[in-house]
């Protein structure tokens, strides 16, 4: 076994009849002999001639790279991606593999005299799964306890994003339940797919939300065609916890003296993304007294909002900037005696409490759409009610 600079990777001296486990559709040498087989993943800061350095001169490298370069250029490799190379008993390149991403390797194979490229594509098999839980903590730990990855309660969040505060307003004892597309490639689960419905359960309130796709877009409604998305979200940190609430007398941790406290506090780690709240434009973007670093937004209707003591901005002053689009991350600069973010809103000029505002709904569905909504909200909820574990599978790209 040989050493090589690429991350992972290592040599292996095959013969013929042992190399058909990785190149099954590679015609045999013409000559019996040990192939040479290289085998592992791109490291950072690594070319195509550092990753073959010792196996290939660099006249060959010249040549594969020429022979892929009309349909994948390998002057580009990314971190971490798996590659293979084959070098014939008579020291020429046999075959070359290189996954470019889940769905697509680009493959070299000799024939002949000269080299031959193709992109091999594979395509997603996508199961409906219907996870469901009781929330004993937080939704985090209900996801992950129900067998699912934190990816699903984050996506979970963002649908619910307009109606729910998950740092405040989830009890023990509530619920969710989701059928949601998980994609998988040669069996192994990859990654998750579309939300298809869902349904949280606070109390004795039910909240379910249907994936639409009409002609204004894919987004999500309620079953009688109301949109979730408002012009505020609840909370600009997906998940954290209040430490200090809107108040007009609270004592200040720091300067030790009763002060209105026009915000709400939310503790997370430094670096923690911070979002806004609403589509605006940036007002201010830099240091701001007491909060550090902060970024002011202004919205319509005579809204702004303020996020205080960052640890980086993300954004510049006159740039429009979407909901939910990251503007900075937690930090502790200004008056701050720990890592979190000071959220203020005003209306007119004058502070409101961010917990206590009504947000107008977007858009419902158009009439026009109304009757293809809810055939596809009746099939859609119907996963709820009745897949207690994966459903039928379908595929699709």
């Amino acid at each position: 076994m040989k050493r090589l600079p690429a991350a992972g990777a290592f040599v292996l001296l095959l013969l013929p009849t042992q190399l058909s486990f990785w190149l099954d559709s590679v015609a045999p040498p013409p000559a019996p002999g040990p192939f040479t087989v290289l085998r592992g993943t791109v490291g950072p800061r690594t070319t195509l001639a550092s990753l073959l350095d010792g196996t290939l001169p660099r006249s060959a490298v010249q040549r594969l790279v020429e022979a892929a370069r009309p349909v994948h250029n390998l002057a580009r490799l990314s971190v971490g991606h798996p590659f293979g190379l084959a070098v014939g008993p008579d020291g020429f390149l046999w075959a070359f593999t290189y996954s470019i991403d889940e769905l697509r390797t680009l493959k070299v194979s000799r024939r002949g005299e000269a080299l031959q490229a193709e992109v091999l594509s594979r395509e997603y098999e996508v199961r409906v799964a219907n996870p469901g839980g009781r929330i004993d903590s937080s939704l985090f730990a209900a996801v992950t306890a129900s067998g699912e990855d934190d990816q699903l309660a984050l996506d979970l969040a963002d649908i619910f994003a307009w109606d729910v505060d998950f740092n405040t307003e989830l009890r023990r004892g509530d619920s969710f339940q989701v059928a949601v597309e998980k994609l998988y490639v040669e069996g192994r689960f990859r990654r998750y797919g579309r939300i298809l419905a869902a349904e949280l359960t606070r109390g004795t309130r039910l909240r379910r939300a249907v994936r639409f796709e009409g002609a204004r877009g894919a987004g999500y409604y309620a079953p009688d065609g109301t949109s979730l998305r408002k012009a505020f979200l609840r909370s600009p940190l997906k998940f954290s916890r209040i430490t200090s609430r809107f108040s007009l007398a609270r004592f200040h941790p720091i300067l030790h003296e009763t002060l209105p406290h026009l915000g709400v506090d939310y503790a997370a780690p430094t670096g923690t993304p911070v979002v806004a709240a609403a589509d605006g434009v940036v007002a201010l973007a830099g240091w701001d007294g007491g909060y550090g670093q902060a970024v002011r937004l202004r919205h319509a209707n005579g809204f702004t909002t303020l996020y205080g003591h960052l640890s980086r901005i993300d954004v510049h002053r006159g740039q429009r900037v979407a909901q939910g689009m990251c503007i900075g991350a937690v930090g502790m600069t200004g008056l701050a005696t720990g890592p979190h973010l000071d959220y203020r809103m005003t209306r007119n000029g004058a502070f409101v409490d961010p917990l206590r505002i009504q947000s107008p709904p977007a858009e419902p569905v158009p009439e026009s759409e109304r009757e293809a909504f809810l055939a596809a909200s009746e099939a859609r909820l119907a996963l709820l009610v009745n897949a207690p574990g994966p459903a039928v599978a379908a595929a699709r790209p």
